[in-house]
């Protein structure tokens, strides 16, 4: 899932300053499990900013996704009556709700973080960087990329211990170490024995915005 995290509350403060009739929509899905912008979040926002008097009106709804137009429809009117909507989605539900309603200015409320996994009650883990170019299966589905803090396709730095990354030994597990462990269970240790290529990010970064485009859904 997409993980963010709330901007501080003084930086939104500063970026609605002049408006007065706010609404704060939430979305339903990513940001609600990371706890940063579902339906509980835009109460408790929207309780801070009319207890500091600015705006002088703040409306709340929450809608399923807001990187979805379809979900967009319940929350229509509210959008229209206010004078600007902070968005507690990610990147990509600001986005969205800024091109389905050009006249209206959007502002996020919320950091996107990374596409990661709940590792505990409150702790997410980077996964997935996104790169367009997946080589998880010949790592027993452990991203180099994004578990090894230095992104090695090659076998590790040398530089862990005891399973642990040099980086951050507290915190951060050797990934080089996961995978590894990962592969020699599943028998598939030969996997190891093949250099690997460096990974083609050209299919991240192409000079311009990806497109997934399946032909094969078209109506």
């Amino acid at each position: 899932m997409i993980v963010g995290e709330q901007k501080p509350l003084e930086e939104i403060q500063q970026t609605l300053a002049g408006i007065d009739n706010l609404l704060i929509l939430g979305c339903g899905t990513c940001v609600t499990v990371c706890l940063a912008g579902g339906e509980k979040e835009v109460a408790t926002l929207a309780g801070l900013l009319r207890l500091k008097g600015a705006p002088s009106n703040v409306t709340e709804a929450t809608v399923e996704r807001q990187c979805d137009e379809e979900f967009f429809e319940d929350a229509r009117a509210k959008i229209a009556a206010a004078d600007a909507v902070l968005s507690m989605a990610c990147g990509a539900g600001v986005q969205l709700l800024a091109r389905l309603f050009p006249d209206k200015p959007v502002y996020p409320a919320v950091n996107t973080r990374f596409i990661g996994l709940v590792e505990e009650q409150g702790k997410w883990l980077e996964s997935c960087l996104a790169c367009g170019d997946c080589k998880l299966g010949k790592f027993g589905s452990v991203c180099p990329v994004t578990r090894c803090s230095k992104s090695l396709l090659n076998g590790p730095c040398g530089g862990s211990v005891d399973g642990k990354c040099e980086v951050d030994p507290e915190n951060i597990d050797c990934g080089w170490q996961l995978i590894y462990d990962r592969l020699e269970k599943l028998g598939q240790l030969d996997n190891l024995t093949e250099i690997e290529e460096p990974n083609d990010f050209s299919t991240a970064h192409d000079g311009g915005p990806r497109r997934l485009d399946r032909k094969d859904m078209y109506l």
